[in-house]
């Protein structure tokens, strides 16, 4: 997050959180506002839950009410249950300016008893093209599960209920844009994705199964001051990444050839 003499900016309804070293709510409302489909949100209990639905009429989505550079961003989800084939839930971070920086992940729905994939990409400057897949090694419907951003000058790391599964380095130096510079907003939607998201648009959603619905809770903003040496540390985390890759990883962009015959810069220095 962003430490200047600036504080709450007020900028088309989005407040840019410059001074603050914390900001954990268990109360969705104070966090975020819907952004799509009300009629399909629904804040459970006290509002310490919400859920996104997709049903035949329309998707939804929420969007946080401010901005962050730089911190620890965490999310606990709970996907869609049974055969999700189709379904797209997207929690991704973005600037959504004209040449946008975002962080990605996006939970690609399969059909009852295959594995979910959890796909990521990198936006810098409004360039993408950086996705790589992996199956997560648990049941995602189950229970829920932590996914998180660690995101300082150096590096941005994603994370699975604490297991590194990405680095994107800040490689300005081979002429890579880095996300440095774009306050990103937190945002969270489900929508029918069937004509490419299970195995390439081949299974389509089966609408006897719907409403979709997605959980979340406990979402929690640390600012990059108050990170812990091992937040953003490597030194600690690369065998589960190697571990990762090695027996999850279903694409990785930078080893597509036939996409890219030179390998992105990106690529060069993947930590």
């Amino acid at each position: 997050m962003m430490k200047t003499s600036c504080c709450n900016l007020l900028l088309s309804s989005i407040i840019f959180i410059c001074a603050i070293d914390l900001v954990h709510s268990s109360r969705f409302q104070e966090n975020f506002v819907v952004n799509w489909a009300a009629s399909n949100v629904r804040f459970i209990g006290s509002g310490n839950e919400l859920q996104l639905v997709l049903d035949q009429n329309t998707g939804s989505g929420f969007a946080s009410k401010n901005a962050y550079l730089f911190g620890r961003i965490d999310m606990q989800i709970k996907l869609v249950p049974g055969d999700s084939a189709g379904t797209v839930t997207a929690y991704y971070l973005s600037s959504e300016t004209a040449h946008h920086d975002e962080l990605d992940f996006e939970f690609l729905g399969n059909v009852s008893g295959q594995p979910y994939i959890l796909q990521t990409n990198v936006f810098s400057s409004g360039i993408g093209g950086r996705e790589q897949r992996i199956y997560l090694w648990f049941d995602p419907s189950a229970d829920f599960h932590t996914y998180t951003v660690v995101w300082t000058e150096q590096r941005i790391l994603f994370l699975v209920d604490g297991t590194l599964i990405r680095v994107f380095s800040n490689n300005e130096a081979v002429g890579v844009p880095y996300l440095s510079k774009q306050p990103m907003n937190v945002f969270s939607s489900i929508w029918n994705g069937d004509q490419w998201a299970t195995e390439g648009g081949r299974i389509k959603i089966d609408w006897k199964h719907a409403p979709f619905i997605a959980s979340y809770r406990n979402f929690r903003v640390v600012a990059l001051r108050q990170l812990g040496i091992s937040d953003g540390s490597l030194d600690s985390k690369l065998e589960k990444l190697a571990w990762v890759k090695k027996n999850y990883m279903v694409y990785d962009y930078c080893t597509d050839h036939l996409r890219y015959p030179t390998p992105p810069p990106d690529c060069t220095r993947i930590v």
